[in-house]
């Protein structure tokens, strides 16, 4: 009997009940579909989270205050001390901390440091088009590189404007979009708590990630912030630069044995600042991420595991029902090869048919982003799910099929 013979007895077989092969391959849709798409979700949080980070850039420190005495001096990747050393008085983030930074006798690896000042919710005005800025930031020009901000349009400010204070702006994308429209918003002036803001350049586009818009911000010099809008307190941060991804954490303990010395943290004390590793954290969340993804792919894998014993019962149903057709088949000279071959066939294709659907509709489904996060498909993912799937078949076939196969033909025929 040829291998074309045996696929078309199998495809007869299997539209001779039509409902009960497409609810058998419903389970192998399910399950394929299910790792595809929680597997493109772990993948698409990853890069979403990556992404984030990478804005900061992968050499960059975050010093922020912790205020001290009650806690650890680090985020991931920090090296801050535990709670259980000498408790220290705390001390805001000043001006000249970020200065001392900038040290190339004391800090050979840091390659600029930008002294921040945030003010949130702010309401920036023209012409009568209010808009709320979430987040407007005072720096130094060296914030912009740090951060992998870049001007699209008009130009950055440079350190003649933070020495003079000179009110101007770089505005995000949605600022522009929400105060100018299509208008050009270079050289226009913007109004901000009462004070005139120019407008000289607009950022390229970042786009927002979950709930924040990471386009919804405008920049100014620090000085102006301070004059207009926070006053001349402590900084909210400092963003270090290192002079490349190796020598990260160079910088990192450079920053740490500056601040030391000048907030009079004893060794083995308690630091009244967090130094945050964009390139520590962002190997920790590659991790972290990949057991997570590891992890929903193996729980969608069960959904397989349900459909393949779905293959067998059916399987089993069908041997039982056409055991006296595989009795006249063995009459009359089918070889064991073939009832084998036929069984396994069936089950190969309902579970490679309800594989192929699966992928479709996980391909449909990966179009629709989830929480905020786009899902994007791995490959690898397809051709295992697949493949699995294909597997799932031969393996719980196997059992009906060989069963059918070892009937004696009188036994078959005496079957009612």
């Amino acid at each position: 009997m040829s291998r074309f013979e045996i696929l078309r007895f199998a495809l007869r077989g299997l539209a001779a009940n039509k409902l009960r092969s497409f609810l058998t391959t419903l389970g192998i849709l399910i399950g394929v579909a299910a790792v595809i798409l929680l597997v493109a979700f772990g993948e698409g949080a990853s890069r979403s989270i990556q992404q984030n980070i990478q804005r900061l850039g992968s050499n960059t420190l975050t010093v922020s205050a912790s205020f001290a005495g009650g806690g650890p001096g680090g985020f991931a990747g920090g090296r801050g001390r535990g709670g259980g050393g000498p408790r220290t008085q705390a001390r805001q983030l000043t001006l000249d901390d970020a200065r001392a930074l900038t040290d190339r006798a004391q800090a050979p690896s840091v390659r600029s440091v930008s002294p921040v000042v945030t003010a949130n919710g702010t309401a920036a005005v023209y012409e009568g088009t209010s808009h709320t800025v979430s987040q407007l930031v005072g720096t130094y020009p060296s914030y912009f590189e740090a951060t992998n901000k870049v001007v699209e349009k008009g130009s950055y400010f440079v350190n003649d404007d933070v020495v003079a204070a000179r009110k101007v702006m770089v505005v995000g994308r949605t600022v522009a979009d929400e105060l100018f429209g299509a208008a050009d918003p270079v050289g226009r002036q913007v109004t901000v708590s009462g004070v005139p803001f120019t407008v000289v350049g607009v950022l390229r586009e970042l786009g927002s990630s979950g709930m924040q818009d990471a386009d919804d911000v405008a920049i100014v010099p620090l000085p102006a912030v301070q004059q207009s809008l926070t006053g001349f307190g402590p900084l909210g941060s400092i963003i270090v630069q290192a002079t490349g991804a190796d020598t990260t954490n160079a910088a990192q303990d450079e920053v740490t044995a500056i601040l030391d010395q000048r907030h009079g943290i004893a060794p083995g004390g308690v630091a009244d600042y967090r130094i945050l590793n964009q390139a520590a954290l962002q190997e920790t969340v590659s991790s972290t991420i990949g057991v997570f993804t590891a992890l929903l792919g193996a729980v969608a894998a069960i959904s397989l595991l349900v459909g393949g014993i779905g293959i067998t019962n059916i399987m089993l149903v069908t041997v039982t029902e056409r055991t006296r057709e595989i009795g006249i088949r063995k009459a009359i000279g089918a070889p064991r090869s073939a009832i084998l071959g036929q069984f396994l066939t069936e089950a190969t294709v309902l579970s490679l048919a309800g594989g192929l659907a699966g992928v479709l509709v996980a391909l449909a489904g990966s179009r629709f982003p989830v929480a905020g996060i786009q899902p994007v498909v791995v490959p690898s993912s397809i051709a295992l799910a697949l493949g699995v799937s294909v597997g799932i078949g031969l393996f719980f076939g196997g059992y009906p099929a060989n069963r059918a196969a070892k009937l004696r033909p009188i036994q078959a025929l005496r079957h009612e």
